[in-house]
């Protein structure tokens, strides 16, 4: 049974789709039937421009252990790409 249960949370970015480049203000993401992925259920997130209106998305499907994935990496990057850059601004500080 599909559940439609939605987390919606406001973005800042861009995606890319057929038509090229556009804003991102907005991710849906919920776990249920997949429209798409060979799967019983999946972590669905569409990344949209306008959600109120069909138009500019882009959409994944993906397994539970590849979302669980996708999260420890994307903090992994944060964490490694602040301290990166947190380094970069210490030297030219001191230069």
């Amino acid at each position: 049974m599909c559940t439609w249960i939605v987390e919606r949370t406001p973005m800042s970015g861009s995606g890319k789709g057929p038509n090229g480049w556009f804003e991102v203000n907005q991710a849906n993401v919920y776990f249920d039937h997949p429209y798409h992925a060979p799967m019983d259920h999946s972590l669905i997130i569409d990344f949209v421009e306008t959600p109120d209106e069909v138009g500019n998305r882009v959409a994944v499907e993906l397994s539970e252990d590849s979302a669980r994935r996708l999260v420890a990496s994307i903090l992994a990057a944060l964490e490694s790409g602040e301290a990166g850059h947190a380094v970069q601004v210490e030297a030219a500080a001191s230069a």
